[in-house]
């Protein structure tokens, strides 16, 4: 299990999504292919707003746990789902020997009323956690912000929610992406003192156009050090040398996370396997 492993070594990981359309989904099992011979610890797998990926994540998980055999964390979202919903997604899981999964509140869907949102059965992760807990025995994970949920009033009150996560139930966690590490340091920290003392990794994003810095930053609210900034002023017109200079950045990052003993680093991949290869060469 996830949580055993990451107790006993620093762990690598990898994060997946589904294709949007139907009939992409063979390339997805490619990508898994050649990252499964990056010999990762686990891969996990995304889940679409409302669910609505939720079959191709199971298909995709499946594939992961059942023919790599490598473990799979499947993501599993409640803001748009009821409890019988989530049971049907969980039932399906077992079906296929997922034992692990992400439990996250996720992106309120588009189509969904305000009624609809004020009236939801899950408000929080952290509920959905406790429901997984009574219902299933699935190991569960949680998410973590080293710079606060952009919803939370301070990190000491997003400190507290992941605490919470954890006495409902959540035996390691997962953070959202960082590019400076000194937030990271600092999160793991308040952590520690906050009473909090399952496994965390540490969510790292290579960045390596130009164009993808500026819908990461306003979906995790992340901060850019100079030394990123620089990159993507000196490099946004010649794309070879933004790739080469953004993966090295990553590397230095990793290797700084490495050697302060940090407990996983998982990378958002973008299934772009190519990327995650020449990252773990660069740390090896």
């Amino acid at each position: 299990m996830i949580a055993e492993v990451l107790k006993e070594k620093q762990t690598i990981s990898f994060e997946v999504f589904p294709p949007k359309k139907d009939g992409e989904l063979e390339s997805v099992y490619g990508v898994l292919d050649s990252l499964a011979e990056l010999k990762p610890d686990f891969i996990s797998v995304t889940y679409g707003a409302g669910g609505s990926n939720s079959k191709k994540t199971v298909d995709i998980a499946s594939y992961i746990e059942n023919t790599l055999h490598i473990h799979a964390l499947a993501h599993m979202t409640c803001v748009g789902n009821k409890r019988a919903e989530l049971l049907d997604t969980c039932k399906a899981f077992a079906e296929h020997k997922i034992r692990h999964v992400l439990a996250l509140r996720g992106d309120r869907p588009r189509t969904m009323s305000d009624e609809q949102y004020e009236s939801r059965e899950f408000a929080h992760a952290s509920d959905m956690i406790e429901f997984l807990k009574q219902n299933t025995d699935f190991q569960i994970a949680g998410a973590c912000y080293p710079e606060k949920h952009s919803e939370s009033l301070s990190l000491e009150a997003d400190l507290g929610y992941l605490r919470l996560k954890q006495e409902q139930g959540a035996e390691f966690a997962i953070s959202q992406l960082f590019f400076d590490n000194t937030y990271f340091y600092r999160f793991l920290e308040k952590a520690e003192k906050s009473g909090i003392t399952i496994p965390i990794c540490a969510g790292i994003m290579p960045i390596t156009s130009a164009n993808q810095i500026g819908t990461t930053i306003s979906l995790s609210g992340s901060s850019v050090p100079k030394a990123l900034s620089d990159i993507i002023a000196n490099y946004s017109d010649h794309p070879d040398d933004m790739w080469k200079a953004g993966i090295d950045f990553a590397v230095a990052q990793i290797r700084d996370l490495k050697e302060h003993g940090v407990d996983g680093i998982h990378i958002y991949t973008m299934n772009k396997p190519k990327r995650a290869a020449e990252i773990l060469k660069g740390i090896s």
